[in-house]
């Protein structure tokens, strides 16, 4: 048990497997797991990233192994959407194939992996996480309705939505949202060279401390929600790229970039971890490829006790 997979993977494990079974014992209600959702990102995430952050200075985050690993997701993300047909259902799929969940998963899996200085780096990531990758979706989704759109009668006098002015919301959107902002708050709070009180401090770290296993429960409880049926196959497939094929991505641009150490390692597990369910939201938004995502999220995560396993075991031979 003093291997450091198993010791930080098994919390893991045993927080997801309880709450799936007090989901399907109905402990946790199908009804009561969106307030639950919203617990966990309005209140106990910006607790925890402004707490991380608010100590941390510009001049020690490292933005090389972000950029790299967008490198990889770009790359990935652009394979998918070539195979798919360039349309809108191809756009939702590439970013199911490249939207890791960074946050509820990511954030206790890394922090019991590898300490604070990896939580840094990863928060460094989250950062910039869905605000890039849901950015440019959404940028190409409009693009590729607008392509479409134009190659159809328009019905009466429906306003066209203008590409620029969705995607400037999607920025927006992007930046005022509980992941990015009290990491951009925390940060800015710590070039003050300003402390906070115990008064303000205690709070925020109970709050934080709550999140891992509430996020973790959370995943678990919205597992039993989820009918796979007839996308198994496709699922599957979305899946392998996801938790095996963008890791192996990642980890082949950081290391011929140079990457080593306990940066190469963050980006890699990083990109190992199961989809986030910013995709799904993403797929209700705009009515494509619904019941595939979910049915992936599902087979996603589930692969992920497997995939993480592998992914962690072997990264330490390249780091």
């Amino acid at each position: 048990m003093s291997n450091p997979v198993f010791s930080s993977l098994i919390p893991v494990v045993f927080l997801i497997a309880i709450g799936f079974i007090a989901g399907r014992v109905g402990w946790i209600r199908a009804e009561a797991t969106k307030d639950l959702s919203n617990l966990v990102f309005v209140v106990l995430t910006p607790a925890l990233l402004f707490r991380a952050m608010s100590s941390v200075h510009i001049e020690q985050l490292n933005f090389k192994p972000v950029a790299l690993y967008f490198v990889a997701i770009g790359l990935l993300y652009a394979l998918v959407f070539n195979a798919q047909g360039r349309n809108t259902r191809a756009a939702v799929l590439g970013l199911a194939a490249t939207f890791s969940n960074t946050v509820m998963i990511g954030i206790p899996l890394i922090g019991l992996a590898y300490g604070q200085a990896a939580l840094v780096l990863l928060l460094t990531l989250i950062s910039v996480h869905a605000l890039i990758l849901l950015t440019a979706a959404t940028i190409v989704l409009e693009v590729v309705e607008a392509r479409q759109t134009t190659a159809l009668p328009v019905a009466g006098d429906a306003p066209q939505r203008h590409v620029l002015e969705t995607v400037l919301s999607a920025i927006k959107n992007g930046i005022i949202h509980p992941v990015p902002l009290p990491i951009i708050v925390g940060l800015l709070f710590a070039q003050t060279g300003l402390v906070l009180p115990d008064v303000l401090d205690r709070p925020l770290q109970l709050l934080g401390n709550a999140f891992g296993p509430m996020a973790l429960l959370l995943v678990g409880a919205t597992l039993t929600q989820v009918q796979v049926g007839s996308h198994l196959y496709p699922a599957l497939g979305i899946s392998c790229l996801k938790n095996l094929a963008l890791p192996v991505l990642v980890a082949t641009v950081c290391w011929l970039s140079g990457l080593r150490g306990l940066e190469l390692k963050v980006m890699i597990v990083a990109a190992s971890l199961p989809m986030g369910a910013n995709v799904f939201l993403f797929a209700q938004r705009y009515q494509v490829a619904q019941d595939l995502v979910t049915a992936s999220m599902a087979v996603s995560t589930a692969l992920g006790l497997i995939s993480i396993t592998l992914v962690m075991s072997l990264v330490g031979l390249l780091a």
